[in-house]
């Protein structure tokens, strides 16, 4: 097979292996957060092999131990002064976002490690989105005082039940099986076959959907959440967060908290009311609002 690989120290990399695409996050010591380099390398190699007629499949992954932290913060408060920049970052960011979930060719997302805010928007759009053991996934942007956008809060809000807006705005971390269960993961792989998997689908060299979910399917098991997972708390989480306002959602979290069997409760509601009220509010709205 031809490869063709592009510069080693660049923030993403781009390989072309005859009819598959790999794009490697690559800022391992940052745990691969995306910054305005980023987005402009990713939206380059996306809309390239989108035109590419011999480009069939799309792979991406992170290097290191994450997929993507999501974005760099440092980047907004060191442009904090520059209003323009931050907002020329942010509309890209929200448009490769976009262009993610409408794009034409077959998509893999290997995710092992952190997978949070901006990096959970770009793994969960793909047609396929492969998990493992070691996957940790959070929209925690409230806790920041920002809100869940890059087009989750969209994602959340068809979710069963009031999951959507547990997640958006407790920022509750999830693991691989549970993303798998939540419908916001099509795959859970074993991390020790995860490179096995990646050689696999190069060898595949194929876009076929058909053909890349098989391959997947080699290698992946059937998992269940485990039973502490919030996953099986859904009939109280679906009590409490369908309630109108963010202080109506807190006093009925508190009033479970005291019941017996809910000693779960307490640590979320702590994060909850440790949140930015402004940020909470807002994600609330557009999650139920589907607006972002």
């Amino acid at each position: 097979m031809t490869q063709e690989v592009v510069n080693s120290d660049e923030v993403v990399l781009g390989e072309e292996i005859e009819h598959v695409r790999l794009i490697t996050l690559n800022r391992p010591r940052h745990l691969n957060v995306i910054s305005s380099k980023v987005v402009s390398l990713l939206a380059e190699y996306l809309e390239k092999w989108e035109k590419d007629d011999k480009a069939e499949l799309v792979i991406i992954k992170g290097s290191g131990r994450a997929f993507s932290a999501g974005g760099d913060l440092k980047m907004f408060y060191d442009g904090r002064n520059s209003k323009d920049s931050c907002l020329e970052v942010a509309y890209r960011m929200y448009w490769l976002g976009y262009h993610i979930h409408t794009y034409k060719k077959t998509q893999v997302a290997l995710v092992h490690g952190i997978s949070m805010g901006g990096g959970a928007s770009l793994m969960v759009p793909m047609k396929f989105s492969v998990v493992t053991e070691k996957t940790v996934f959070a929209t925690p942007e409230a806790s920041i005082g920002f809100h869940t956008d890059c087009g989750f809060s969209y994602i959340l809000s068809h979710l069963p039940g009031h999951l959507g807006e547990f997640f958006a705005l407790t920022g509750a971390r999830l693991n691989g099986k549970e993303l798998v269960a939540a419908g916001l993961a099509t795959h859970f792989v074993p991390l020790e076959k995860l490179s096995d998997l990646e050689k696999r689908l190069i060898s595949l060299n194929s876009g076929d959907e058909n053909a890349v979910k098989a391959a997947i399917e080699e290698f992946a098991v059937e998992v269940q959440p485990d039973e502490e997972s919030v996953l099986n708390k859904q009939s109280i989480i679906d009590e409490c967060f369908s309630k109108d306002t963010v202080a109506e959602i807190i006093k009925s979290f508190e009033v479970e908290a005291t019941k017996e069997g809910n000693g779960w409760i307490s640590p979320v509601l702590k994060g909850l009311k440790r949140s930015s009220p402004t940020g909470l509010r807002i994600t609330l709205r557009s999650v139920r609002f589907l607006t972002v």
